[in-house]
């Protein structure tokens, strides 16, 4: 098999693997993943020392990637970095100086989230099923997202509320994620919303996940995203703005049709719990 010439291709190959590689292979592979920007800029020493292993394991392990060495597989990464923009300020500082009073700006803008949205349904036409049947075949639903991601996941667990009781939203409020994390279980799952720049409790729920064989619906912006790696169903959006700021457009796009396709797949029980909660909704005086 040819080696892996994109990161895409590469953590696709890893994950087809990975249950089977050695142990000393599972740590470092998962360092270069969960850290592609390190193996961009570090020697090897520097990445074997951050990840626990020895140089010659990263060797090895590129061999058994299908790279003749070490460089070679450094260099997928080298090329992913060269594809990533700058950060929040670099690009606020771009958008003002090349463009500081022209109106089309907007427009552009609004076309770069419309190409975002377009882009979910071929990036997730094979995944979306899958990950739709996992979640009704759940005892319980826990939404995460943070920061940034925080409205997708609130949006996702208020629509998913409105025809389903067993709905929770994982948060940090206080400091107390740990506690909420205690109450996962195998039968329940967690749908984690996330893109780069990661939020550090993303890997805190991972971890967590992990430990009590708790099923992750990562939504994010790649398949190399950390929550990515060990999460049973993956579906993908994508941040592309012209502005300073990564378009979360696409993301809200996306919970909004995962919420309809749960729906849709509960029928016409969930159809009668979003008339009760809608008939409560309207009693209560919730709306004008």
């Amino acid at each position: 098999m040819q080696a892996p010439q994109s990161l895409e291709a590469l953590v696709q190959h890893i994950q087809s693997c990975y249950k089977d590689l050695s142990p000393q292979f599972q740590i470092a592979a998962r360092y270069l993943i969960d850290h592609p920007t390190q193996v961009s800029i570090l020697s090897m020493r520097k990445i074997s020392a951050l990840a626990g292993v020895q140089p010659a394991t990263l060797v090895r392990l590129a061999q058994h990637l299908g790279y003749a060495g070490w460089e070679p597989l450094k260099s997928v990464f080298n090329r992913q970095l060269r594809m990533v923009p700058g950060g929040y300020a670099d690009r606020a500082q771009a958008l003002v100086a090349d463009h500081p009073s022209e109106s089309a700006d907007w427009i552009r803008g609004t076309q770069a989230q419309s190409a975002n949205l377009l882009a979910l349904g071929a990036a997730n036409a094979r995944a979306m099923p899958e990950a739709v049947e996992r979640l009704h075949r759940a005892r319980r639903l826990h939404i995460a997202g943070f920061r940034s991601s925080h409205p997708a996941a609130f949006s996702l667990k208020y629509l998913c509320s409105l025809f389903r009781p067993d709905v929770y939203l994982l948060d940090n409020t206080a400091g107390t994620l740990d506690q909420d994390l205690r109450h996962l279980g195998p039968e329940d799952t967690i749908v984690l919303i996330s893109f780069a720049p990661y939020s550090r409790e993303v890997r805190q729920i991972t971890e967590a996940a992990r430990r009590q064989s708790c099923p992750i619906i990562a939504l994010c912006d790649s398949k190399l995203a950390p929550v990515a790696i060990e999460a049973a169903c993956v579906l993908t959006f994508t941040t592309h703005s012209g502005s300073f700021f990564p378009s979360t457009v696409a993301a809200q796009g996306l919970v909004e049709v995962l919420a309809q396709q749960l729906l849709v797949r509960a029928g016409a029980r969930a159809v009668q719990g979003l008339a009760h909660a809608e008939a409560q909704l309207h009693d209560s005086g919730a709306y004008l």
